[in-house]
């Protein structure tokens, strides 16, 4: 279940604006302007995705990046309390982000552009840490490496051959 493409319509995903950039190209008749959005879709259960979109008015921007996101939905394993299944630093560019386990009522303890993405991906208890650039859209895409990379108890248990109880000792 892990990397396999996700249909988006059997969903109800909820959307989010990251960032909201405006990005100007010079031509010969002086320059152009352009917004270019990053935006995060989730349906608050365990399926993410980040997308980016650009186009001349910002609507359309937001539009062209939820369009984005939702082709690249990926699925993420929480463990019983809506934490994750353990710590993992995820990287993306300059950008790496911590994703520390945390018990029941400690609540979103995150910046920005990762507390965003762990929202909409129904994450309830986590601590997190950006370290290196603090440019959001790398922020975000780390944030999304590591909750692609996270491994439940059983999924290790089943790649290893063995036992729950015997992985979790």
């Amino acid at each position: 279940m892990r990397h396999e493409i996700i249909d988006p319509s059997q969903f109800e995903l909820t959307d989010k604006v990251v960032s909201i950039k405006r990005v100007s190209k010079t031509v010969k008749g002086g320059r152009t302007m352009r917004f270019t959005a990053l935006v995060v879709v989730g349906d608050g259960n365990g399926h993410i995705g980040a997308g980016l979109g650009k186009a001349t008015e910002i609507p359309e921007a937001i539009r062209k990046g939820k369009e984005d996101a939702m082709k690249k939905l990926v699925y993420i394993s929480m463990d019983e309390n809506a934490s994750v299944p353990h710590d993992f630093i995820g990287k993306f560019g300059g950008a790496s982000v911590l994703l520390k386990r945390a018990p029941e009522g400690t609540g979103i303890i995150a910046g920005g552009p990762a507390r965003n993405v762990l929202e909409i991906a129904g994450i309830k208890n986590i601590r997190t840490k950006s370290l290196g650039s603090n440019n959001k859209q790398n922020v975000v895409l780390a944030t999304l490496e590591a909750l692609k990379q996270m491994k439940s108890p059983e999924e290790v248990a089943r790649l290893r051959g063995k036992s729950v109880e015997e992985i979790l000792g």
